[in-house]
Formats: C-alpha cells, sequence, structure tokens
C-alpha cells in the first residue's frame, strides 16, 4: 500500500497545454413518465493564456462527465485572439447577443483586467492582461461568456481584414449586434 503511494508521488506531472476554469454548474432535470431525469450541465471556459481561448456547454449525467465534455468541446472551439503588444485587445468594442449587452476596451500597461466574474475569466484565460469591461444586460453567465467569445471572435476578424487591407490605425468603436441561437 506504501509503494503504490510513494509511486504516485514521484510521477512528474505532464503540465498542461491548457487551463480550465468551470464557470456554471447547473443540475437540470426532465419529467418522464417514469420520474424525474436529473442531468448536469457545466460552462467552461479553456484557454492557454497566450492568445488562445475557448468556450462550451458540456451536458452530462453526472457532474465530472460534464466538465470533461465541457473542456473537450471547449478545445474544439479554440481561437486565437489578436492581442497588442501581448498584453490588450486592439479596440474598444460594444457587442449585444440575446439580452447580454458587453463593453470592452483596451487599457493602458499595469491596469489588469477589470471585469466581472465569467467575463474575467474568458479574458484572463485569452491571455488578455490590461482591459476594462462592463457587462450592460443581463447577468445570465452563459450569455455574458458567449458575448465575450463572439467579441473576441470579431475582433481578430476585423484584425485580419484591415490587415488585408493595409490599414493598422485603430478601429473605431462598433455595435454589432449577433442573432442569439
Amino acid at each position: 500500500m506504501n509503494q503504490n503511494n510513494n509511486r504516485r508521488q514521484n510521477t512528474p506531472k505532464v503540465p498542461q497545454e491548457f487551463d480550465e476554469k468551470v464557470i456554471r454548474i447547473s443540475r437540470v432535470s426532465k419529467k418522464t413518465k417514469g420520474g424525474n431525469k436529473v442531468g448536469f450541465s457545466a460552462l467552461v471556459v479553456v484557454g492557454d493564456r497566450k492568445g488562445r481561448v475557448g468556450v462550451a456547454l458540456g451536458k452530462a449525467k453526472d457532474v465530472s462527465s460534464a466538465i470533461k465534455k465541457g473542456v473537450r468541446r471547449g478545445k474544439k472551439t479554440l481561437i486565437s485572439v489578436p492581442l497588442v503588444d501581448n498584453r490588450t485587445l486592439p479596440h474598444e468594442m460594444t457587442i449585444k447577443y440575446g439580452a447580454a449587452r458587453l463593453m470592452i476596451k483596451p487599457a493602458p500597461a499595469g491596469t489588469g483586467v477589470i471585469a466581472g466574474g465569467s467575463v474575467r475569466a474568458v479574458l484572463e484565460l485569452s491571455g488578455v492582461r490590461d482591459v476594462v469591461a462592463k457587462s450592460l444586460g443581463t447577468s445570465n453567465k452563459v450569455s455574458n461568456v458567449v458575448a465575450t467569445y463572439r467579441a473576441l471572435k470579431m475582433m481578430k476578424a476585423t484584425v485580419e481584414r484591415k490587415r488585408a487591407l493595409g490599414q493598422n490605425q485603430k478601429a473605431s468603436n462598433t455595435e454589432v449586434k449577433e442573432p442569439h441561437k
């Protein structure tokens, strides 16, 4: 018994490529003929803190399986975030997703991540170190996380479009409305 414990402790831990953060775990149930069918859903954010981030919702009959599914799906939805000086975003943006309205602005060096809970998790795991964000609409964590993710995705598209056109100036504030799926 003691030898097994020593073996486990001596093996070096393999460094993970991605950090994972569970934002919300929900217990859900469905009425069926035989009674209530209980399950769990887990909202997970996956990122490497170097410019890549993914978001997913994992659903399963138990919590650990839901988290594992969320992490696996999150790794499939990875996007690269355009970082300026490896610390902040290229321009400010206001996005609307469902009832969530989100405002994200780049900040000077040393500011840190000034944002609410679920928005903060996405920005930190994406590698953004100086940013100011304000959630103006709903307090629903899923809507705010998806809005943040879509804002980062649109910033990437905007930066690539400007690069293709040969423009290097900062973009003006853009109001973007996304259809809720």
